[in-house]
């Protein structure tokens, strides 16, 4: 009887050839991905190391961005601020202070806005700012719950006049483009005159809009989109750009940000919506997280609003219950939102507070360098010779100051 025919088993040097050309290719896919790797840690790390202040967040998020990973991290932003805060009472005592003012009083410009109560809260008040050399206050900030169905959430707001202060935006270190070699401070030689400095709007990668300074279109101006005015008189309001890449011999400079979310003294058509991402990107509008935003009054006065925990169309009516006709939002998340309102205290030397003391903690800021840019306001009527609190300043208000000319948009 024949023996079957067995399988022959396949050859071994040949199944030793394979092997090599799997662990040749594995090699290769492993070294590949070891070089990206470094590539990236390297990028990563430039990024947080790159020159100006920001928040480890704000540098981590925007090297995401940068590099292709916008979609996921807008979905990520949508799970993460999808919750509302919890209707719970914050204690707002202790900002109380026996020199604020009622909603309804008289000031020099105008009448302090009566900002909603929530039950059981008192009745938010107004605090002076900077006052001018005849001492009057220039400026008011307060604090009030802007939403009644979640009352944790909290907003700072400042009234600041229109007519007594003086507007100036400054070009960060990575912002509106990026620039190792601008100031991105207050010139120290302004820094006596301060009433105000805040938070500008979102990175301009981020938005359709532009940004123009001093002659200079930085990123093409963009209609219809909200835009913060700098006119040669040192007047800042918040317009509807209609005018395209034409820029009117007056204007100093515009910072574009999204389009308006008060209009004509009511909340913009649409934002509830934002149907068609004119807000940002699909839901960005229903996020409850840190926002901030600018507006003027019917007199041309201006408002400045930053809230916790709030969504954007709880912004815009935060922004119209403190007297805004006209307003836009700034930018938002934590870290990102920032106002520091400048006055004399009782030992004579200008000191600077937060206007939102839960989530902006940085009151110099500004001061010294800063990746973003951002405005600020001086007095009309400089005061040169006022003592001010020189907080880790030393080192960086020279050089603002040397390169102030060159940086700063305004008259003055």
């Amino acid at each position: 009887m024949l023996a079957p025919n067995l399988p022959t088993l396949p050859d071994h040097s040949a199944d030793s050839q394979i092997s090599h050309r799997e662990v040749k290719i594995w090699k290769m896919l492993a070294i590949a991905a070891l070089v990206l790797l470094s590539l990236a840690s390297v990028s990563y790390v430039r990024a947080l190391t790159a020159p100006g202040y920001a928040t480890w967040n704000d540098r981590t998020s925007s090297w995401i961005r940068d590099h292709g990973g916008a979609p996921a991290l807008n979905l990520y932003e949508n799970w993460r601020y999808a919750s509302p805060p919890p209707d719970t009472q914050p204690d707002l005592t202790q900002h109380a202070t026996a020199r604020a003012l009622s909603g309804g009083s008289a000031t020099s410009f105008g009448t302090l806005p009566v900002l909603p109560t929530v039950a059981g809260s008192p009745a938010p008040t107004w605090i002076p700012g900077r006052t001018g050399a005849d001492g009057i206050p220039v400026a008011y900030t307060a604090l009030f719950q802007p939403d009644p169905v979640h009352r944790s959430a909290v907003a700072g707001v400042a009234l600041v006049s229109g007519s007594a202060t003086v507007a100036h935006i400054v070009e960060g270190k990575s912002q509106p483009v990026a620039d190792d070699n601008t100031a991105a401070a207050v010139p120290s030689a302004r820094i006596p005159s301060l009433v105000a400095a805040f938070n500008s709007g979102w990175k301009m990668k981020d938005i359709a809009g532009g940004y123009f300074s001093n002659g200079t279109s930085m990123q093409g101006l963009v209609d219809n989109q909200a835009s913060a005015v700098v006119d040669d008189a040192g007047r800042l309001s918040v317009i509807d750009w209609t005018s395209g890449a034409a820029v009117n011999p007056h204007i100093v400079a515009v910072r574009q940000n999204l389009a308006l979310i008060v209009d004509h003294g009511s909340i913009a058509a649409g934002l509830q919506s934002n149907g068609d991402n004119r807000w940002g990107s699909a839901k960005n509008q229903l996020q409850y997280t840190e926002r901030s935003a600018l507006g003027t009054t019917a007199h041309g006065d201006l408002v400045y609003l930053a809230a916790s925990k709030v969504d954007l169309p709880t912004l815009a009516q935060a922004l119209l219950d403190a007297g805004a006709v006209t307003g836009m939002e700034l930018d938002i998340h934590g870290g990102l939102t920032e106002f520091n309102s400048w006055a004399v205290d009782h030992a004579g030397t200008l000191t600077p507070t937060a206007v939102l003391p839960t989530i902006q903690d940085k009151p110099d800021r500004y001061l010294t360098p800063d990746q973003r840019d951002f405005f600020y306001l001086t007095l009309a009527s400089p005061t040169p010779n006022q003592p001010w609190a020189a907080t880790d300043t030393s080192a960086t208000t020279m050089q603002a100051d040397v390169q102030s000319v060159s940086i700063t948009s305004s008259v003055r």
